[in-house]
């Protein structure tokens, strides 16, 4: 799910319970101070709310790497056809563990192995959707001779649909035989026919000319009362002697269409669809055919209008026409619409339908298709589960409850959330904390387990829950957000801030900046404030705070009266503070501010673009090199960023010659600088190592702020090392500090540790952490200038600053495996794979499985990891080794 999926909190009364009005009615320049709220605890609980998580209308299994494992076996020995569903299936999965990257892998292998024309239609239209916006992309790939059009039209005409014609040797029963001709009388006309070749058009034709009845003893048949033109009866004599249909108007293929259908002339209705379906242009087209489509059961003319409302997706459903089509088609017009590809479309139509209103009466219609398109037990529980959070939206609790019933039943635990909800709405709270309480002590617990039980309980019950929530799933945002929230009503303001920072730290949820904003604003922090809303602006430019109800925009104007004006000098001496200090949220207000102001906005938004890369935020990060492109000062400046946005997409030679072109118009140091990321990235021949090194010296002779310079020198002193020439990469790294590129602690670290100098590599990473605001990565890489113990301590403390990179389990794992302590290492690994899905998790999980005998559970993660990348050669070769290994 794209957007953001609302839900309703538990209370009622909850509902409003968040009122920014004192906030928002305060007049400019006389904010009231929040003293009262230092002492009043009531006042601040009406200002910071937590509202409860959502119930989430993803497929959440207890075991994800047991299902993703179940679908690849499947996948090894499964007909072309059913192929595509199950990448599906694996597409749900990913999604309901946020992984954006692996759900977009997973559709797009389910279009590349699609068995049918109907599965390349909607998987095809799946990966335009998912792709809204990058227009961009295709063009400027279209200005270096490559052609972008990956999910381009598909031709329907391959659409293969059983014909069974009459044989070509037409046996006459008791035809006359001497009639060669016949003459079909319609109205005042008469039109001339060849008999046989009329007869051979279909069974009924031909029992009528050469069977037992009086017309195949006449020369003449009155056709006037069979609803056929004399053109049209013309036409169709033409086809019968040609078998093909020349230049017709549409309106007589569809009279032809009917009429062919009436008389079973297979044949010329095949001609007819597939002449209609070429002439398919416009949504108004679509809208006028699928309705004979339907009626008139012609596959290939549905397919052709399908296409054409799947290309304009989402906007086809904001027309009530479309809606209706999809929504009251029975089977055999889902047949006859899109063929086996009923669950895959209704899949589609509802996540789109979702993303626009999750409430709205089309997204049940295409939710209950789904359900009666569903087949196996895995499609029906995620069907049920996901109509049964809309009906829990819309308050429909009845209907809701019977739905996660089902949905349980057919084995989804999760939906068992659900349920709990629905408990507590109709005041049956104990009820609620019991169903959670059976699930845990049921299965290997999960963080949304406790999560979701914490909601029935209080005081020490609900802390406990949300810590071990977090200890399971450090992911889930709620218990931080709770805990911040309930620390701020304890007036422990510190702690608070802290609690929020560690999410913010590896996660940057734009619901936990919201909050972390109303805790500097309760507390009169007005210029954290200020940063926080702007990195909320910069992120999401049309977010809206306390439930939706409030523009982000407009408090920020709010608390700007608050906050004294930069200078323009101001604001690049705050960036540089913040940019060498490592504070990427705190760099981004502060461009935010800078691009109200002025100047080149070109220039801000690329920087711009480095930070939210940075920050893992890459849909954010291509809308700020768009604007970059669109804001640039002059035509060398355009080519560079053009060729960054071709580069960021994975187009590295494209980007090359992007950066190519902007130096012979301009040495630009951006131009070089682009040029060597590029050239570094599509060469797979070491010797460009050379060529990298001159281009940044290039770079660095040009004119630029010290920045990009210091950027420029880091990854100067990276390609030196990796040349082998430490002592001038040091320089680069010491004239990078100089300059305040606190980054360049790592590089020089690292020429310290080459030249076999372990403990001054470690002080200079402890510079590194000593400095930066975000230094996950700065502990881990330090735990590798150190010896077992100190390791053991600076991994420990990445896993509590990120618990998101795996290096510290596998590293952890790995020792435990050294000391024989095989349960407790696949524990530290299971630990993790629990609520990320990496490769090198389950790969040395899988080992660990083969070296302890556990054939099964190492086949297992095999398959799963296989899951993950497919094309990973160590993962294959142990898979194989596995396999054979099978009892």
């Amino acid at each position: 799910m794209r957007t953001f999926f609302p839900s309703d909190s538990c209370k009622e009364s909850q509902l409003n319970a968040i009122n920014p009005q004192s906030w928002l009615q305060v007049e400019r320049g006389k904010l009231s101070k929040f003293s009262s709220s230092h002492t009043n605890s009531s006042s601040i609980e009406s200002f910071i709310k937590v509202p409860e998580p959502p119930i989430l209308p993803f497929f959440k299994p207890i075991d994800y790497v047991e299902v993703l494992a179940q679908i690849h076996e499947e996948m090894e020995s499964c007909s072309p056809q059913e192929r595509s569903t199950l990448y599906l299936l694996q597409f749900q999965i990913f999604r309901g563990l946020g992984e954006t990257k692996l759900m977009r892998r997973s559709l797009r292998s389910a279009w590349q192995r699609a068995g049918t024309v109907h599965e390349k239609l909607v998987f095809g239209a799946w990966l335009r959707y998912e792709k809204q916006g990058e227009e961009l992309i295709a063009d400027l790939l279209a200005t270096c001779n490559k052609c972008a059009q990956q999910f381009g039209p598909v031709d329907v005409s391959q659409l293969q649909v059983e014909v069974n014609g009459c044989s070509k040797e037409t046996v006459v029963m008791n035809g006359d035989k001497s009639l060669k001709n016949v003459n079909f009388k319609i109205g005042d006309e008469i039109i001339v026919c060849d008999r046989q070749k009329i007869a051979s058009l279909s069974a009924p034709f031909h029992a009528m000319l050469n069977g037992y009845f009086t017309e195949s003893s006449s020369q003449d048949i009155d056709l006037s009362e069979n609803n056929i033109s004399p053109l049209g009866m013309r036409t169709i004599g033409e086809f019968s002697i040609t078998g093909s249909l020349s230049e017709v108007h549409p309106d007589l293929l569809l009279e032809i269409l009917v009429f062919s259908n009436k008389f079973c002339c297979e044949r010329l209705k095949d001609a007819c669809d597939r002449k209609l379906a070429s002439l398919v242009c416009t949504k108004d087209d679509a809208v006028e055919f699928m309705e004979y489509a339907i009626e008139q059961n012609s596959p290939v003319l549905a397919a052709s209008c399908l296409q054409v409302f799947l290309h304009e997706l989402p906007d086809c459903l904001n027309d009530e026409r479309v809606v209706e089509i999809f929504s009251h088609a029975d089977r055999q017009q889902r047949s006859i619409m899109v063929g086996q590809a009923s669950f895959s479309l209704y899949s589609l139509l509802s996540e789109v339908a979702m993303n626009l209103d999750p409430r709205s009466d089309k997204t049940v219609c295409f939710l209950e298709q789904l359900i009666e398109s569903a087949e196996t037990d895995r499609e029906k529980l995620l069907a049920f589960h996901q109509l049964g959070c809309v009906r829990l939206l819309r308050k429909e609790y009845d209907e809701a409850e019977g739905l996660f019933e089902k949905a349980v039943s057919l084995g989804h635990v999760y939906s068992i959330a659900g349920l709990a909800r629905l408990g507590y709405i109709k005041g049956h709270k104990l009820c609620s904390y019991e169903k959670l309480s059976s699930v845990i002590s049921s299965v290997n617990p999960l963080g949304w387990m406790y999560q979701e039980r914490s909601l029935y309980c209080e005081g020490d019950k609900r802390s406990e829950d949300l810590e071990k929530a977090t200890e399971l799933d450090p992911t889930l945002t709620y218990p931080y957000m709770y805990r911040a929230a309930s620390l701020m009503m304890k007036q422990n303001v510190q702690a608070a801030l802290a609690e929020i920072n560690r999410v913010l730290g590896f996660k940057l949820a734009l619901e936990c900046m919201e909050l972390r904003f109303c805790l500097y604003l309760a507390i009169e922090d007005y210029k954290a404030a200020i940063r926080d809303v702007q990195a909320i602006l910069t992120l999401s430019p049309d977010y809206r705070m306390f439930e939706g109800r409030v523009a982000a925009s407009h408090l920020r104007t709010l608390v700007r009266e608050h906050v004294g004006s930069w200078t323009t000098a101001d604001c690049w001496m705050q960036l540089y503070d913040r940019w060498s200090s490592v504070d990427d949220i705190g760099s981004l207000s502060v461009i935010y501010q800078m691009l109200e102001s002025g100047g080149a906005k070109g220039v801000l938004y690329f920087r711009q673009s480095l930070l939210l890369l940075r920050l893992n935020c890459p849909d954010a990060a291509m809308r700020s090199l768009e604007l970059a492109r669109r804001h640039a000062s002059s035509e060398h400046e355009r080519l560079v960023y053009e060729g960054w946005i071709l580069y960021d997409t994975g187009h590295c030679e494209e980007g090359l010659r992007k950066a190519e072109e902007s130096i012979k118009i301009s040495r630009s140091f951006e131009a070089f600088f682009l040029k060597a990321y590029a050239l570094a990235d599509s060469s797979l021949d070491s010797s460009c190592s050379s060529t990298v090194i001159s281009l940044l010296e290039n770079a660095l002779k040009c004119p630029s702020d010290n920045l990009r310079k210091g950027q420029a020198l880091n990854n100067l002193g990276s390609v030196l090392v990796d040349c082998g020439k430490l002592d001038s990469a040091a320089d680069c790294y010491i004239n990078a500090l100089k300059i305040r590129h606190t980054r360049a602690h790592q590089g020089l670290a690292r020429v310290h540790f080459l030249k076999n100098d372990k403990a001054t590599a470690y002080v200079e990473m402890t510079k590194l952490i000593e400095k930066a605001k975000n230094n996950a990565s700065a502990y881990e890489k330090r735990s590798e200038y150190c010896d077992r113990d100190l390791t053991k301590a600076d991994l420990e403390m990445v896993t509590r600053i990120d618990p998101l990179r795996v290096y510290p389990y596998r590293y952890r794992a790995a020792v435990l495996m050294d000391s024989r302590k095989e349960k407790e290492a696949i524990a530290e690994l299971s630990r993790a794979i629990a609520f990320k899905a990496d490769l090198h998790l389950l790969h040395l999980r899988a080992a660990f499985h083969e070296h302890v005998g556990d054939v099964l559970a190492a086949l297992r993660d095999c398959r799963a990891a296989l899951s993950v990348d497919p094309n990973h050669q160590e993962m294959l070769e142990l898979h194989s080794r596995v396999n054979s290994h099978e009892p």
